[in-house]
């Protein structure tokens, strides 16, 4: 039987010594050796690879080893890396300069390239990220409708503004208490969190404080706890209440937005929110963001209006070339097809292989965008993994079955979400032969983890 090696043991460490030595060095300058906490592998153990390029569906760290990357840096890449399209557009707006602190007419084109895609969008203003989108998109609800309570949902990520950083609550409409230090308890009194995929826990939130909500903010499909898909009865629960007691519902498209479809989530499940936040593949790569939605209601941000937003890098000259050239890519040659057959055979395989090796797994998928929930305990005959249906099945999941998942991956040359609450992405680069190869290495990796238990 093969015996895995712990995560944290020095056989990882002198496989990558560059990597090792690198971590190290970031250690000392940077707090916990990294600039976002996504890219630690606390979650996984061990020490955070460090890449230095990527070509198509592959990523290379500095010690030369080549991975299969089912990252995407966290969704931008749909395309892959170094896209000649892209690549071509960045260099040709890099050719007049990086930054001018004056409107471009680019700026405008890539404007009309997002209203055109997203259903609801008739306006949008363009900002550096996606936490940014969504900080403003809340606080434009708030001066639209003079009022200050927001929903979010459990295993929600909306970026980190302090209002959105509450610990999760549950359908009985908890309040929510900050879930980081330096958030006052003032900001976060005014966020209400109820768990995902529950209509009847949102109803009831409007019956005790409907007209004191705001907004509601979602992901209309969840990539921040793992992948959850919503219920049509929970979608159709949240756009009638808010439409009731004169709510925005905001829909956080972050992840989503030209990924599952190209006008989103939105044009995937027919429903059309008051505003929209988008990032990630909206800039190409690059850091880029963006809110838009009903004119009356952008028309209230400054200087249009007095809802202050502003940005001094907001529709930074590259990353709108960027963004335009992956937008325009992704309309004339429309690869939602074909990620949405691969992505079945993906998840197909996983769960084959799961099974084979008697490990209860839920696997959840929509399109390009995957997780493979790990739950406690074996199948028994005939037994039927429990759904994840939002974060209170979603965090019942086996983090250290996640893990030895992960490291038996990455041995292989397979580069999955280095936390069992992420989502994976893959891009129209990856073959079928990649997804083949995906298969085979996460059936040897489950068939091991079963032998070794």
């Amino acid at each position: 039987m093969r015996q895995f090696s712990s995560p944290e043991s020095p056989r990882l460490m002198t496989a990558r010594p560059r990597s090792h030595a690198a971590f190290a060095r970031a250690q000392k300058l940077i707090p916990g050796g990294v600039n976002s906490p996504a890219r630690a592998f606390g979650a996984v153990g061990g020490e955070p690879i460090f890449f230095k390029s990527g070509l198509g569906q592959h990523l290379t760290d500095i010690d030369g080893r080549s991975y299969l990357d089912y990252i995407g840096s966290w969704g931008p890449m749909i395309l892959g890396h170094r896209h000649p399209r892209v690549v071509a557009a960045i260099d040709e707006a890099l050719s007049r300069g990086t930054s001018y602190g004056a409107p471009t007419e680019a700026e405008s084109g890539l404007a009309e390239q997002i209203i055109e895609a997203v259903p609801s969008i008739e306006k949008v203003r363009m900002v550096s990220s996606g936490t940014e989108a969504a900080m403003s998109g809340v606080r434009l609800a708030r001066g639209a409708t003079g009022r200050e309570l927001i929903i979010k949902f459990a295993g929600n990520y909306h970026g980190h503004a302090d209002s959105l950083l509450v610990a999760a609550g549950s359908s009985a409409a908890t309040l929510g208490v900050p879930n980081s230090p330096g958030v006052t308890a003032g900001t976060a009194k005014d966020t209400l969190v109820l768990e995902y995929n529950d209509p009847e826990g949102i109803e009831e939130a409007f019956k005790s404080h409907g007209d004191t909500i705001a907004a509601v903010l979602m992901e209309p499909v969840v990539g921040n706890m793992g992948l959850v898909v919503p219920t049509p009865e929970f979608l159709k629960a949240t756009r009638s209440l808010t439409e009731k007691h004169g709510s925005v519902l905001l829909f956080d498209e972050v992840m989503t937005g030209f990924r599952l479809a190209y006008g989103g989530a939105q044009e995937l499940h027919g429903v059309t929110p008051d505003l929209t936040t988008l990032g990630k593949i909206v800039g190409g790569g690059l850091p880029l963001g963006a809110y838009g939605g009903r004119a009356d209601l952008m028309d209230q941000v400054l200087p249009a209006g007095k809802v202050f937003q502003a940005g001094t890098l907001a529709g930074n000259p590259l990353a709108v070339a960027a963004g335009s050239a992956t937008l325009a890519e992704l309309k004339e040659h429309s690869p939602y097809a074909d990620l949405d057959r691969r992505g079945r055979r993906l998840e197909e395989g996983l769960r084959s292989a799961a099974k084979a090796a008697g490990l209860p797994v839920w696997l959840a998928r929509v399109g390009s965008m995957l997780t493979i929930f790990f739950q406690p305990g074996w199948l028994a005959d005939g037994a039927s993994p429990q759904p994840v249906t939002g974060w209170q099945t979603a965090s019942q999941s086996d983090t250290d079955r996640y893990a030895r998942f992960f490291w038996g991956l990455i041995d292989r040359g397979v580069y999955f979400p280095c936390s069992q609450f992420e989502a994976l992405f893959f891009s129209t680069c990856h073959t079928d032969a990649d997804i083949e190869q995906t298969i085979a290495a996460a059936d040897q990796v489950l068939q091991s983890m079963a032998d070794d238990s």
